[in-house]
């Protein structure tokens, strides 16, 4: 998901491996400090497809995929859309890809039913294909997934959100990602069964795409469509950013409620700041690297990894509450990316 943050140095030479063309599939020696870690031409190919290489999200998730393939001397290529929803750059990586003979693919599918005729033309010529982060539809389209329980992420702040109300009347506000992307869906009918809500007490959805100037615009909308909103779930931290902007902007950051998920450095700084109340962290590096060794394995033993992983989430707060398990900013940005 999406994350506006400054990036350390040696980040921001990996990002910079997949270059201006950002869906061309790039072979940087490690010593480059950026997209693959190789051994020689004997070395297992691996290829790493994103949703965009300037995310901090994927830049993390990719960093996690380079230190594993470093570790099984695998080489690894990447390639990334030019921008979140580039279902047609990541087709044409995936080609790109098999061409090149890798063993696995892992891709965070930009659509997740859009992308499932080139995975399966992969896949008939031999080629693991690995989900992170984003499930395809169906899931069963990969074979496997490396994820965080979006389910769980979004119940979490929902419980958290039901909690710290107290008992008072929720008047909810939605901050959505976009219709039919299934990590978007998930944390939000994860956040309604956390919260014990349904849709019809949701009194304003929109759709931000994760970003954090949609998120204040769209928190400007539902302030004028319904202005006794006092709960504001978001699909990420820089949509809940762009709600607090625009809650700030009427006085009223201080008695409205903002939940969301990521666990970037950014966002967890702001619940830390007191500007988001708590937020779900998860672990893309992990994603990455535990998806590395999954195709090394297959291309030593033949064994493919199957069905999915729980990567873990973590609840991040300093305002916790009776009954719902958490930790601190301090463990938060110990664990933070971006």
């Amino acid at each position: 998901m999406s994350r506006i943050s400054r990036l350390p140095s040696s980040l921001i030479r990996a990002a910079a491996c997949t270059g201006v063309a950002a869906l061309a599939l790039t072979a940087c020696g490690s010593g480059s400090g950026s997209g693959t870690a190789s051994t020689g031409s004997g070395s297992v190919k691996v290829g790493l497809i994103t949703k965009t290489d300037t995310n901090p999200f994927f830049v993390k998730m990719k960093e996690g995929a380079e230190k594993a393939a470093k570790e099984d001397g695998a080489q690894l290529s990447t390639a990334a859309g030019k921008f979140d929803g580039d279902n047609a750059g990541q087709v044409t990586a995936i080609e790109n890809m098999v061409a090149a003979g890798v063993k696995g693919i892992l891709i965070t599918p930009s659509d997740s039913k859009a992308i499932v005729p080139a995975i399966q033309k992969a896949r008939a010529k031999g080629v693991v294909v690995i989900a992170l982060d984003t499930p395809t539809e169906p899931e069963s389209a990969v074979d496997a997934l490396f994820a965080t329980d979006n389910l769980k992420a979004g119940q979490l702040i929902g419980e958290y959100a039901k909690a710290a109300m107290k008992g008072k009347t929720a008047k909810i506000a939605a901050l959505d990602l976009a219709p039919g992307v299934s990590v978007g869906v998930q944390r939000h009918n994860g956040f309604l069964k956390g919260f014990g809500a349904t849709d019809k007490d949701v009194v304003c959805a929109q759709d931000t795409g994760g970003d954090q100037a949609k998120g204040q615009t769209a928190m400007e909308n539902c302030l004028q469509k319904a202005p006794g909103i006092n709960v504001v779930y978001t699909i990420n931290e820089p949509a809940a950013l762009g709600a607090y902007t625009a809650l700030k902007a009427k006085g009223r950051e201080k008695d409205v409620l903002i939940v969301s998920v990521d666990g970037g450095c950014t966002g967890t700084q702001a619940v830390k700041d007191g500007k988001i109340a708590a937020t779900s962290q998860q672990y893309p590096l992990k994603m990455a690297a535990e998806g590395v060794k999954a195709v090394v394995t297959y291309a030593k033993d033949g064994k493919k990894a199957s069905g999915y992983t729980d990567t873990g989430v973590t609840l991040i707060t300093d305002k916790a509450q009776d009954g719902v398990t958490s930790k601190d900013t301090a463990y938060g940005l110990d664990n933070c990316w971006g």
